[in-house]
């Protein structure tokens, strides 16, 4: 993300608040996605987490008197993203949390490095592949098949549930590779960027809820609260925390919330859902977030020829640069 410009106030709060703050509720997207689906379908969950987000979004856009991108090839951008960086992941981990612990989606969650990572090396991504960027990848790897506990033929283990978590960090990293291609250097702001973005695949989910669920016959309190949490906060109000942090400190402090989200993720599913936690599911996650961490790592700019150095990239989503993703 390219750093917005400074501001001439200085920030009611220390950036370090807003980092943990930032921590917090992306950590507890997954427990609220958890209590969502209890009382609402999977798209319901997605379209109800975008519409309060895309809520709290244009209200910063009045407040800021930011102005919405023009023209048809922008937008058309902007909708390829929103799908795969906001439609589809969203509403693969509401469905994958059916069946699997937040505290596994969490995990699964972190996975968005490696497949970025495991692109570059087939030629997908802008980003030189190096042997410590393969060897993290490789690690990652053995991280994720420890957690799944593959040493015992993944005994009780939901695959499908699996699968479909580890498809949305997939489309994270796609996504991304997208953006950074198509909406690097346009000029427009990363919050209306993104603003624009979350509207669209709130429109997106529009079409498609109505196909796929029916209005509950009643609603919970809870599982409301959830889905207003998880949008008003979780993808509405924590970009632009982001994007204060990211100004503050630059994108790639900013970017180490990514190490702390399963953590808090898993804390939160044990303690507050009583979710189940064997010894290879910690282990497992710490191995893929080293392994995480060193794909992250950049080359030397002495070896890297001056034509090939990337541009910043806008980042018109919730997720962090480059390395981070939330649910």
């Amino acid at each position: 993300m390219s750093p917005a410009a400074p501001s001439s106030t200085s920030p009611l709060l220390d950036w370090r608040v807003r980092f943990g703050a930032l921590a917090l509720i992306w950590g507890f997207s997954f427990l609220f996605i958890k209590v969502g689906t209890e009382g609402f379908a999977p798209f319901q969950v997605t379209f109800g987490r975008l519409l309060f987000g895309t809520a709290v979004l244009a209200a910063a856009i009045a407040v800021k008197r930011d102005r919405l991108p023009r023209g048809a090839r922008v937008w058309g951008h902007l909708a390829v993203a929103a799908l795969l960086l906001n439609a589809l992941p969203f509403s693969l981990f509401a469905y994958a949390e059916l069946t699997i612990p937040s505290t596994l989606a969490g995990i699964c969650n972190a996975t968005t490095p490696l497949w970025g990572m495991a692109l570059s090396l087939v030629a997908l991504s802008e980003d030189r592949p190096t042997r410590v960027r393969a060897a993290g990848l490789g690690i990652g790897f053995v991280g994720v098949l420890t957690v799944l506990g593959a040493w015992q033929g993944f005994s009780g283990l939901d695959v499908t549930g699996t699968a479909l978590a580890l498809l949305a960090s997939f489309s994270y990293a796609v996504g991304w590779i997208y953006v950074r291609r198509t909406l690097s250097g346009t000029g427009i702001s990363n919050l209306s960027l993104a603003s624009s973005q979350v509207g669209l695949a709130t429109l997106q989910l529009a079409v498609v809820t109505p196909l796929f669920t029916t209005v509950p016959e009643s609603v919970e309190l809870l599982p409301l609260l959830s889905v207003v949490a998880l949008g008003a906060l979780g993808t509405g109000y924590a970009m632009l925390l982001q994007y204060g942090v990211v100004a503050e400190v630059g994108p790639t402090t900013a970017s180490m919330v990514t190490y702390f989200i399963p953590v808090i993720a898993t804390a939160a599913g044990v303690a507050l859902l009583d979710e189940h936690l064997t010894w290879n599911t910690p282990v497992g996650a710490l191995v893929v977030l080293a392994g995480a961490a060193l794909t992250q790592t950049r080359a030397s700019r002495r070896a890297a020829p001056p034509t090939t150095v990337p541009q910043p990239a806008a980042v018109p989503a919730e997720t962090p640069p480059k390395a981070a993703s939330r649910a």
